[in-house]
């Protein structure tokens, strides 16, 4: 199979400085300054192409004839002993039969090992073809669908108006599998907002990595002092659900592709999909997913306090591993929330309590405060989508901010997300590039989520370095962000054993799954998120996504009021730019001075304690004419 088979340089025919290079797996899009350096590019690429010919099979399964094996060493040694010359020859020619039997073998299992790998790109440039296929038969239909009612309108008024240039644009755009937000096959800043599409139940139950009871990381706590030992865990118990409602109605089938294609090429920030796309939280709710194991910053708060500000960013490092720790096999949405939604956890059991707000509608941002024990974290969340055609890229916009209240503080952004197999395969997630954990004191940490290869046999590795101030590497940490953390003293990138080495430590370790497990994959924690505990209703302000409706009809399997509650919601939410523009302020946060950053600005939990929600407006009431002319 040679290069022209595989790889391609593609010029775009809606922007004369856009370009993409297909490498038979994946595709990049380019563009250029401006036209003419296009044209160089596209010939430099072209020439550099010609010089690197891929090798055919033939020439990858050739017998390797240089190779050869030296037997004077075996010689000098039978000399040595008194060995007649024709005993040496007998053996010489015993060493040289085994090894070119050796050779062979090996050089069969090379050409197995290439066909497997060529067989594998062709098994996936065909899978690409189709899909390409596929998606520009329904953009050609789409075209004539368009040009058969122009033609309509055209002939009943000469007045008419024709599609606008922007929407001709916009299929060109979608034909040739670009970037362009509005060609996502649905509104993907809400996908993840601190990280979603969460673990399958059935790979986590393979797993069994630690107890119900007990999902803290150390393997061996012998030298660990009491007070790191108990962080996280001497905290009130809290008797909290295991399982979600059992469903009121039979769920019906419905089709990912049937709504893709059906709407290729609209505006898809007015199509309201069904709530069978979605799981029952919002992405203010997935935001606390993020402080599942959030006893890592209570033992990072406790190694601070004696002194090991290494054990500490270890700690920390640990804790931003794990947010990602339940994103594989969650192939629903969150829901969006509306502008204004809250979302609140009081979690004595956690010895934590949680705040977050939907600050902004467009662009979409949550922004989120908690308060622990000994320290404080917040941040805020937007996503950048990208529309690869058969994937979709989320890169994650804003800071996180943990602050000690020795003042220590870290602060560090989430890596590219990227849901791939929308159309064929089975859908799955993965994480990728380079996290840094800035330090205000000693130390930094480099995290690097390695990406997902198709031939890839151990995905989901990660792998860092804690450096000081000089640069110097202090500690070195690897595992992967689905399962399990280790550490080691010193740079230990050149070992290459990873856990496997005996003076390695384990931080962190993910938790086991539900006893009973749901069809969205929700780990233990997330099942008690929309939980409503006795008495805690009466509390929420009527802005909590507790109590939005459609999110609970879909809890409680009632997916018919579901559908119509979305409906009536995402209609009413289209008044939110509007609002927006006409200077809504978020209710508990504002921009820091100087900076796009949400700040919590307090008072939440004093109006909560007095029942005071006069300013929190009934967002999921219905419409009345007063509210229609305020939105």
């Amino acid at each position: 199979m040679d290069a022209s088979q595989v790889s391609s340089i593609r010029e775009s025919r809606s922007d004369d400085k856009r370009f993409s290079i297909y490498t038979g797996t994946k595709r990049l899009h380019l563009r250029a300054e401006t036209r003419e350096d296009r044209l160089a590019w596209m010939e430099a690429l072209q020439a550099v192409k010609d010089m690197f010919p891929r090798m055919s099979n033939s020439e990858l399964m050739a017998p390797v004839d240089n190779v050869s094996v030296s037997t004077e060493k075996l010689r000098q040694r039978l000399l040595v002993e008194g060995v007649s010359e024709a005993a040496i020859q007998d053996s010489e020619q015993i060493m040289r039969n085994e090894f070119a039997a050796l050779h062979n073998q090996l050089t069969l299992l090379k050409q197995k090992h290439w066909l497997l790998l060529d067989t594998l790109r062709q098994l996936e440039t065909e899978k690409v073809d189709l899909e390409n296929t596929v998606v520009d038969e329904s953009q050609r239909q789409l075209k004539e669908l368009g040009s058969s009612s122009r033609l309509r309108q055209e002939k009943s008024s000469e007045g008419s108006v024709s599609e606008s240039e922007d929407d001709n644009e916009r299929v060109d755009v979608a034909e040739e599998e670009t970037d362009d937000e509005d060609n996502a096959f649905f509104d993907t800043r809400d996908f993840l907002s601190s990280s979603s599409f969460k673990s399958s139940a059935s790979d986590l139950r393979a797993l069994s990595l630690s107890s119900d009871e007990d999902i803290y990381a150390f393997e061996s706590e012998d030298d660990i002092d009491p007070s790191i030992k108990s962080a996280g865990k001497n905290f009130t118990y809290v008797k909290r659900r295991k399982r979600l409602p059992e469903p009121v109605e039979k769920e019906k089938a419905v089709s990912l592709w049937s709504m893709i294609k059906d709407n290729i090429g609209k505006d898809l920030t007015k199509v309201c999909l069904p709530v069978y796309f979605n799981e029952p939280l919002s992405s203010l709710q997935k935001c606390f997913e993020d402080l599942e194991y959030s006893y890592l910053l209570d033992r990072a708060y406790e190694w601070g306090k004696r002194g090991n500000s290494l054990m500490r960013i270890l700690n920390v490092a640990a804790f931003a591993v794990s947010g990602y720790a339940s994103t594989e096999g969650r192939h629903c949405k969150p829901f969006n929330p509306l502008l204004g939604e809250t979302y609140e956890a009081d979690y004595p059991d956690k010895g934590l309590r949680f705040f977050s707000e939907k600050v902004s509608h467009h662009p979409m941002i949550v922004a989120c405060h908690c308060e622990g024990t000994g320290w404080k974290f917040w941040g805020d969340s937007n996503l950048k989508s990208k529309f690869w055609g058969r994937s979709i890229q989320l890169d994650p916009v804003g800071v996180l901010t943990l602050e000690f209240d020795d003042g220590e503080v870290f602060q560090w952004s989430k890596v590219t997300t990227s849901i791939y197999n929308l159309i064929l395969g089975k859908l799955y997630c993965d994480h990728y590039g380079t996290m840094r954990i800035q330090g205000n004191r000693n130390f930094s940490c480099k995290l690097k989520f390695k990406e997902q290869s198709i031939i890839d046999r151990n995905p989901h590795q990660v792998q860092g370095m804690v450096q000081d101030r000089n640069g110097k590497i202090v500690a070195t940490l690897f595992g992967k962000w689905d399962e399990r953390v280790h550490f080691m003293n010193g740079d230990c990138s050149g070992k290459g054993k990873g856990p496997e080495l005996a003076e390695s430590r384990l931080l962190w370790s993910r938790s086991k799954p539900p006893t009973y497990p749901t069809k969205y994959n929700l780990t233990r924690f997330a099942i008690t998120l929309n939980e409503l505990t006795p008495g805690l209703k009466e509390k929420l302000p009527p802005t909590d996504s507790r109590l939005r409706p459609d999110q609970r009809c879909l809890e409680n399997g009632e997916y018919d009021k579901a559908n119509s509650e979305k409906l009536r919601l995402e209609q009413r939410q289209r008044q939110a730019r509007r609002m927006q523009e006409s200077g809504w302020k978020p209710g508990w946060f504002r921009k820091d001075k100087g900076s796009d950053t949400y700040r919590y600005t307090g008072g939440y939990w004093e109006a909560r304690e007095k029942g005071n929600w006069d300013s929190c407006p009934d967002i999921f009431g219905n419409f009345t004419s007063d509210q229609t002319t305020t939105d």
